[in-house]
């Protein structure tokens, strides 16, 4: 090329990766320090802060250290969906405890104004150990609710698994630094001086204690009815959730236009040319966003995408958003040059974007978004059916860029032969069969060499006997006698409509109707269309439709998280238990899911978003945080009232002003740590949005929500814990009554007079045999020996250890592998089974 000449190719799927790096960078970067500044603000401590915040780098080197190892890639939704507040919360809560307990020394004046070293070693101790519990607990419960995304598979599995294989590479790294580097930092950095100056954070804390106070002395007061507004608000948030509609996953804006060319079946090239040129030249008068318009018709050289010669793809690569003048988003643009495109006569045009139309078929086959495919026998009824479809579907609201598959129409030449001429004639069928395709397709009459290369000759009608329906009635036909005749003579030649194309799924052909859906969700079209179709259109026996697309991966996805996301639930219900060892308190900590799900639901709806598979797995991680501040709450109610605070008004006051300032924090740091992703309208955060948008608003549900109504369930459980375990008050009155009466029928005497005048009395036989045995050494030796035995007998089915081995290297190909083997040896059951009688036997013989 000339100096200074550059080519620029025409579709730079670059610059696409490029915009959704930087949407990613710029994500991380804005939540981190949104995260610093906010833990800043809330702890007053510029140290404490930053302590906080230096889990942070080192927690994503661990997770960048195993994605390396396990082989998982940094890619838009890996990288890009980490909250850095859902990483930190594990350390906010135990740096948050230890500058709790050193300002409470504070307030002793007996203190020293500054701790010694082995003091603030102490200090840190005692206040890591006493939250350490509930937070590690709390950090488990996160990671557990990531595992129903590893259970996703196919196109939503290959999107989000990377990212819940990130984000607890990363909250495992946060775990272990909080049980080691936290602890050991805050006791080396944190200030000793008990000493403290109110700074912004306090008088901030103070406005939201002086809001929080009479709020909750009210709740608790009328906890019938928060409870009862609490379970309206469910109640409406559920029936919310049934109207939003779905979508598979949010459509990522590509930037550039991938527009379908189709004109009519049997078209020549000369004619789809010609519809391509005259869209291309509408689209660059009419649109000054669009850089560049390239065309590319029927299948290359390398048929990876192959196509009829009257269909072609049209490329419309448009420039950056900001210089776009005639519309402000992708479906008004879209709309607006199908508006102009709709004066070619003929030609039907599909807008969607390049790669996003290369997924479609890939997926289904088609290249819109959804695809009803009708299948059956005969042709002729397909079509005629899926024409029928396609009439009641187009005035659905959504629907847009409708396309009819086209399987018949195709103009053949079709040659009937009269089997009594030919008999007549002497003929056969093979015979003349062979002069057709002699005439008009060719036929091998000897070998022509050309030195060591050898070509076979064949010979056929000129090109200007083969172009017209004459040619071929009028070809003659030689008869064994010598005569000639033309072909029409045995024959009847005419033209007639044939198959254009038979597609099949399973062995069975089907027609697909596609349409693309714009400014609406999938799912509320899918079941609009089935309605309409169920009423409108019957089908013959044997005929039926199946819906493709987005919506066949939405339920295929929505399937699976329907029993792995109770499971995880499940799981998370059995960890409170061991956490507090109560049903009562895990249950009510449980309550922050329903909880943090009404404000989830509440703000899809707001911004307008349906359903999707991105936020589905933004509910998931919403519930771990959800219970974390639950987690919080419930341990300092236990504290409390282990350090006796019997009264439960005072404890549940008590509690929630001590809790307020973590509660907040931790909410508000995993909320607000995905706020640039909620907010950002660039490349890539399509699909990021969703998830954002249901983790804050269930965040600001549940904290509400979490500080309001979890002290009223846990006053209303306790009391009715105590009323139906304690003795009701007339009971306790009348038992006092009747020690009182008794007490009166007794000599007055003193003790020590009744112990002068009273006379040994003497012992029973029975009562001699107890005490014998009572105090008897070798029968106390021999009941020991009996319970030894009846301890031995819970080993008596002792598995061995289970080994787990882990390898890397090339070990069974080239590639280096990671390779993890976990081994259990079990003996055969009738073993255990004689353990277990041998045990048995041996209780028996220490009895006798």
């Amino acid at each position: 090329l000339p100096e200074g000449v550059e080519i620029e190719p025409f579709l730079d799927r670059k610059k696409l990766v490029d915009n959704a790096i930087g949407t990613v960078q710029t994500n991380l970067i804005e939540g981190a320090l949104i995260v610093i500044l906010i833990l800043i603000l809330f702890l007053g401590n510029l140290r404490a802060g930053l302590v906080i915040a230096s889990v942070i780098p080192l927690s994503m080197l661990f997770a960048i250290s195993m994605m390396n190892l396990f082989g998982v890639s940094g890619n838009l939704m890996s990288l890009g969906a980490i909250d850095f507040g859902l990483i930190v919360d594990g350390a906010v809560i135990i740096v948050e405890a230890i500058l709790h307990r050193i300002s409470i020394r504070g307030y002793n004046k007996f203190q020293p104004a500054k701790l010694s070293t082995a003091q603030m070693d102490d200090e840190v101790y005692q206040a890591t150990s006493r939250i350490r519990n509930s937070a590690a607990f709390g950090e488990i419960i996160i990671l557990i609710v990531y595992l129903p995304i590893l259970a996703l598979v196919g196109i939503e599995g290959k999107m989000f698994k990377p990212m819940a294989q990130t984000v607890i590479f990363a909250i495992l790294g946060a775990f272990l630094l909080s049980l080691t580097y936290v602890p050991m930092m805050s006791a080396l950095f944190l200030s000793k001086k008990t000493t403290h100056k109110r700074n912004f954070s306090d008088k901030m804390m103070d406005f939201f204690q002086r809001l929080y106070k009479p709020l909750i002395n009210s709740a608790i007061h009328h906890r019938g009815i928060v409870i009862t507004i609490a379970v309206a608000l469910l109640v409406v948030a559920v029936f919310a959730f049934s109207r939003l509609g779905g979508e598979f996953i949010p459509q990522l804006d590509e930037g550039d236009f991938a527009v379908e060319t189709r004109v009519l079946t049997g078209s020549s090239i000369d004619q789809i040319i010609d519809a391509s040129t005259k869209a291309q030249k509408i689209i660059l008068k009419n649109f000054p966003e669009v850089k560049q318009v390239v065309n590319k018709i029927g299948s290359g050289e390398i048929p990876t995408d192959p196509m009829p010669i009257e269909a072609g793809d049209m490329m419309v690569i448009l420039k950056d958003k900001k210089d776009w003048v005639s519309a402000s988003s992708r479906e008004e643009l879209a709309a607006k040059m199908q508006e102009k495109l709709s004066v070619i006569p003929g030609v039907t045009f599909g807008f969607q974007q390049p790669i996003q139309m290369r997924f479609n078929e890939l997926i289904t086959g088609a290249k819109q978004d959804v695809v009803i495919k009708l299948y059956g026998e005969d042709l002729d009824v397909l079509t005629e059916e899926a024409g029928k479809i396609g009439k009641l579907i187009k005035p659905v609201e959504g629907v847009e860029d409708l396309y009819v598959e086209e399987v018949t129409g195709l103009p053949q030449i079709q040659i009937q032969f009269n089997r009594d001429k030919i008999a007549q004639y002497g003929l056969n069928i093979t015979d003349i069969n062979r002069v057709i395709k002699t005439a008009f397709a060719g036929e091998a009459a000897g070998v022509v060499y050309e030195g060591e290369k050898r070509f076979d000759l064949a010979i056929r009608l000129t090109k200007e006997d083969r172009k017209d329906l004459s040619d071929v009635r009028d070809l003659y036909i030689s008869t064994p006698t010598g005569q000639q005749i033309p072909l029409e003579e045995v024959a009847t030649v005419d033209f007639k409509n044939g198959p254009n194309q038979i597609q099949r799924d399973d062995t069975k052909r089907r027609i697909t109707v596609g349409f693309n859906v714009r400014n609406r969700d999938v799912q509320s079209i899918v079941k609009e269309i089935k309605q309409t179709l169920d009423a409108k259109l019957k089908l013959p026996p044997g005929y039926y439709t199946t819906y493709g697309g987005q919506f066949e991966h939405l339920q295929a996805a929505n399937k699976r998280l329907s029993i792995a996301v109770p499971v995880a639930l499940l799981l998370i219900l059995l960890l409170l238990y061991f956490t507090f060892n109560s049903i009562k308190e895990s249950l009510l900590i449980f309550s922050a899911i329903p909880l943090a799900a009404i404000g989830g639901v509440f703000a899809l709806l707001i911004r307008g978003m349906p359903f999707s598979i991105s936020a589905g797995v933004g509910f998931i991680a919403l519930f771990g945080v959800a219970v974390l501040n639950g987690i919080v709450l419930i341990a300092e109610f236990n504290r409390l009232q282990a350090e006796g605070v019997t009264d439960i008004y005072e404890r549940v006051l008590k509690g929630t002003k001590l809790r307020l300032r973590p509660v907040l924090l931790t909410a508000a740091v995993a909320s607000l740590g995905f706020l640039p992703m909620a907010l950002s309208s660039s490349s890539g955060a399509e699909v990021q949005r969703p998830l954002a948008t249901v983790v804050i608003g269930g965040l600001l549900s549940a904290t509400f929500l979490t500080l309001i109504v979890l002290p009223c369930l846990y006053i209303y459980f306790d009391k009715k814990n105590k009323k139906s375990m304690n003795i009701k008050p007339s009971v306790i009155a009348t038992l006092i009554m009747i020690c009182m009466a008794l007490s009166c029928c007794l000599p007055q005497t003193s003790f020590a007079q009744f112990n002068t005048l009273r006379k040994p009395q003497p012992f029973t036989l029975q009562q001699a045999v107890d005490t014998a045995l009572k105090n008897n050494n070798s029968i106390r030796a021999a009941l020991y020996s009996v319970d030894l035995q009846k301890a031995l007998k819970r080993s008596a089915v002792n598995m061995d250890k289970t080994n787990i081995n882990f390898s890397q290297g090339q070990i069974n190909s080239i590639n280096y592998d990671n390779n993890i083997n976990i081994s259990q040896r079990f003996e055969y059951p009738t073993v255990y089974k004689h353990q277990l009688k041998l045990a048995d036997a041996k209780i028996k013989a220490s009895l006798i």
